[in-house]
């Protein structure tokens, strides 16, 4: 699973720490952008990284890896943030692979928390229904987190490979400095969504 805690590690959490937000584009193709947007903390923007996946393909964890490992970032990247653990329609990040292949911890943001029984009945018409399924189900546990951006309401969920959970809220908190969602995540929407259509649209 996901978070089991004998392989999490606990990190040194500095106040400019860098981390790669990944977020999708609009599903306009069978083709699918995917940006990723380095940050120092949850103020400075340092680097893009981008590719393609595949739309409700299973090439999404491997694409992935290929963009950040050879990225002139890698070195200093500390955490890996995903906009969830499907990208692309339903093309699953298997963040355990993720966090083993390359050595980063890794974090999954959801606005709300995953309906499964939804899920499994619309990975039905697509192909290895259950493969796809047992990689969302490896995520393992949801956690609610409310940011320190927002402490209003509108609780965020997070699941986690390679981290505590104290660790993995702390990051999700410390990098929301401009809203709910944390930056990384938020600027890497606006640059994916600003690409594909001319202009930044909705909310990541």
């Amino acid at each position: 699973m996901g978070n089991i805690s004998d392989k999490n590690t606990r990190l040194h959490i500095k106040s400019e720490i860098r981390v790669l937000g990944i977020d999708d584009s609009a599903l306009l193709s069978d083709r699918i952008m995917i940006v990723g947007a380095v940050f120092r903390g949850g103020d400075w923007l340092d680097g893009v990284l981008r590719s393609e996946i595949t739309r409700d393909g299973m090439d999404g964890t491997d694409t992935i890896i290929q963009m950040v490992k050879p990225s002139k970032h890698f070195v200093q990247l500390r955490v890996i943030m995903l906009d969830g653990i499907t990208f692309g329609g339903f093309n699953p990040i298997d963040i355990v692979k993720l966090n083993e292949e390359t050595g980063l911890p890794v974090v999954a943001i959801m606005r709300k928390y995953p309906d499964f029984e939804k899920i499994e009945s619309a990975l039905k018409y697509l192909p290895e229904p259950e493969k796809r399924m047992d990689i969302i189900k490896k995520a393992g546990k949801i956690a609610e987190v409310t940011t320190y951006a927002d402490q209003r309401g509108s609780p965020l969920y997070i699941q986690w490979s390679g981290l505590e959970e104290e660790d993995a809220r702390r990051i999700v908190q410390q990098t929301s400095t401009r809203s709910n969602i944390p930056e990384p995540l938020r600027v890497a929407h606006l640059i994916a969504t600003g690409i594909v259509f001319g202009e930044s649209r909705g909310k990541a």
